[in-house]
């Protein structure tokens, strides 16, 4: 045999020695670095998760199923949007992973990764409060793209494709919007605070007006009028609590009663403490007649007409329903709306104007 097949030979053998020390490592090698895009959190069924825990110590954020959806345990079991505790199941669920970083515990603080360094920390708990499997998002990688995250049940940490945004506020999970009126359907409004009380509603021409006769020479604000008027075409709170957890101390001596044109009733009861103004809500729909099924043919009027009756008697009953129990603390610009004044809302006549003005003058030149 000549020299060079032995070289040849030799070569072809020291090729099937690689192959045969590198397969195994091959054939062992963990899938999420030979693969493409993995999700980080695999087979996880919503219906399994009994309550989701946001953040950890002081900051936890709990919200527990119940009755078919999911209450916000940090403000007294209130309902939780459905919209925003699906779409952070869905964030979660949604966490792609483009390589295994590391898997060595000791470098989990300096990649964010700890609960107590994170950016988020997500639970998934069953219903018995054990872990059904959770996720911790910590820093940014600082070359290239993508977020350090890890499962809470492993050591491996991954680098994520896109950042991840967890809303970490109680509030976040809160539907904020107590009222939406429209304005066209709004017949008028009752004020009662600071001792006084008056009545706006809708004039020949459409415009609000004073229901009690002004002063002569006396003119209404339209501007101010129109936002007392129209307090509830947009009313948001900033935080709720329970009667029942309530420490007491709220005098509600103030009231807003707002009457629709199709017999609604609104009523808040307002309170002010501490700086702060809170409200408790009611609705009634005032048109006690019952709708009833006519034995001859009704027109298609009739029965549009029966409709938005029992729709309106339905949406008073289920606002008066899911308010029942709550207290609403609600911002200072709502507030200041919801209890003008009259002397806010009426402007003098230009004599007495004038008079206000010339009293300083005048004491002046009388101290002189």
């Amino acid at each position: 045999m000549s020299n060079k097949k032995l070289i040849i030979l030799g070569f072809v053998a020291a090729i099937m020695v690689i192959l045969a020390v590198l397969q195994p490592r091959i054939l062992s090698k963990p899938k999420s670095e030979s693969s493409g895009p993995e999700y980080l959190i695999q087979g996880l069924d919503p219906s399994d998760i009994g309550s989701i825990v946001i953040g950890s110590g002081d900051d936890e954020v709990i919200l527990k199923r119940k009755e078919g959806g999911f209450v916000v345990a940090n403000k007294d079991n209130y309902p939780a949007k459905s919209r925003e505790i699906n779409e952070l199941i869905t964030s979660c669920l949604d966490i792609r992973t483009s390589e295994l970083y590391t898997s060595d515990e000791s470098v989990h603080k300096d990649l964010g990764v700890t609960e107590e360094e994170a950016q988020s920390v997500v639970r998934f708990l069953r219903r018995d409060s054990s872990l059904l499997t959770g996720v911790v998002i910590g820093k940014a990688r600082e070359t290239g793209r993508g977020t350090f995250v890890r499962r809470l049940t492993d050591d491996n940490v991954y680098v994520s494709f896109e950042q991840t945004m967890i809303r970490d506020r109680a509030m976040s999970y809160i539907e904020q919007e107590l009222l939406s009126l429209d304005r066209e359907d709004i017949e008028s409004v009752t004020v009662t605070a600071g001792g006084e009380s008056y009545t706006l509603k809708r004039g020949e021409d459409g415009k609000v007006i004073l229901a009690e006769e002004l002063a002569e020479g006396q003119k209404l604000k339209s501007d101010e009028a129109d936002k007392a008027a129209f307090a509830l075409t947009n009313l948001r709170f900033t935080d709720v609590k329970s009667t029942a957890s309530s420490e007491g101390g709220h005098s509600f001596v103030n009231t807003y009663v707002c009457k629709l044109k199709d017999s609604t009733v609104y009523t808040l009861q307002i309170a002010q403490k501490d700086e702060k103004t809170f409200i408790i809500c009611d609705a009634e729909f005032t048109d006690k007649t019952p709708v009833k099924k006519e034995q001859e043919v009704e027109s298609e009027e009739e029965l549009k007409k029966k409709e938005a009756k029992l729709l309106a008697r339905d949406a008073a009953e289920a606002f008066s329903t899911k308010c029942k129990g709550w207290i609403y603390e609600i911002p200072d610009y709502s507030a200041k709306e919801l209890m003008k004044g009259l002397s806010e809302l009426v402007e003098e006549p230009e004599e007495a104007a004038e008079e206000a003005e010339a009293e300083p003058a005048d004491m002046i030149e009388a101290e002189l």
